[in-house]
């Protein structure tokens, strides 16, 4: 699909544009490791709908580039916020419904939480997607732990190296183990792997899974917005939260409690035999949020 570059606070963001330009604004953020083509089965009843549907590819993905060759590669969560409102000003959008899940669910939870004003409404796969870096000391089950192991991997010289030499092999596998009843093709999978090939993907995921784990410290430009999300701040806009059933890395039982953390009209909806990646895996519940949340 085209897409078009957009000058936005660090980066150059490449960007797919859907739909009529005065339509009502939806951006639709993917997550790690996947890209824009998660949206696709989203994208055209939404557009057909009359929303102007903005998807764009994330830091350390695909076209996205860093504009200065010195900005610190983060993979943070206040710099995938502060990527999301950067780019909402550069398309002049004052207000947009956000969907997103993984990465791209942080994005649009911390607009929500930070910025409550730019969002109308908010689709967040898996519940409140901030993170309590200050609680990532205390361990979780076993189990959980388990799931996690590609995060301790990645906190090693080895696992950088094997991400480095075989970054679409590593991601193929995160996806067989966290949507285990997808039927993904080669062929699907090839036109996603090639937004991996990123000169900084790597070292924008490195960052990503060191920085929640506080042993790699965070771009100092992002300070202020890193301290405003410490104290965990409530998500007062309308929101849904979506959440596969099948998810093998994020099980629903972790969003039951979710409800704690939004204080607007709000309600979460299990989707049955579906995995992490959401969004291609069932685009209907996306659809259906989205438009649901469009008239509130």
């Amino acid at each position: 699909m085209p897409h078009v570059m957009v000058t936005a606070g660090a980066l150059d963001v490449a960007v797919e544009l859907h739909g009529p330009r005065d339509g009502q604004p939806a951006v639709l953020l993917h997550g790690f490791p996947d890209d824009v083509r998660t949206w696709d089965g989203v994208v055209p009843p939404l557009a057909a709908a009359g929303f102007r549907v903005v998807v764009p590819y994330l830091r350390g993905y695909g076209p996205t580039r860093y504009r200065d060759p010195a900005t610190l590669r983060s993979g943070q969560q206040a710099a995938l916020g502060a990527d999301l409102l950067a780019l909402m000003d550069a398309l002049g959008i004052g207000r947009a419904l956000l969907a997103g899940y993984d990465w791209g669910g942080r994005a649009a939870c911390i607009v929500a939480a930070l910025w409550p004003d730019r969002v109308r409404g908010l689709v967040s796969a898996t519940g409140y997607n901030i993170q309590d870096i200050g609680g990532s000391i205390r361990p979780a089950a076993p189990e959980r732990e388990l799931s996690y192991w590609y995060q301790w991997y990645l906190h090693t010289e080895r696992g950088v190296a094997g991400l480095e030499t075989g970054r679409a092999a590593f991601c193929r596998l995160l996806w067989r183990l966290w949507s285990p009843t997808y039927p993904l093709t080669e062929a699907e999978y090839a036109l996603t792997a090639a937004s991996f090939d990123n000169p900084d993907f790597v070292a924008t995921v490195v960052h990503s899974y060191r920085h929640r784990h506080r042993a790699a410290p965070g771009d100092p430009a992002l300070e202020d917005i890193e301290a405003r999300l410490a104290r965990r701040p409530r998500i007062a806009v309308p929101t849904i939260v979506l959440h596969g059933a099948e998810d093998g890395v994020d099980p629903p039982a972790n969003s039951e409690g979710c409800a704690l953390h939004f204080t607007g009209p709000f309600r979460r909806e299990v989707v049955a035999g579906v995995g992490h990646f959401m969004p291609r895996e069932a685009p209907q519940p996306w659809v259906a949020s989205l438009q649901e949340l469009s008239v509130r």
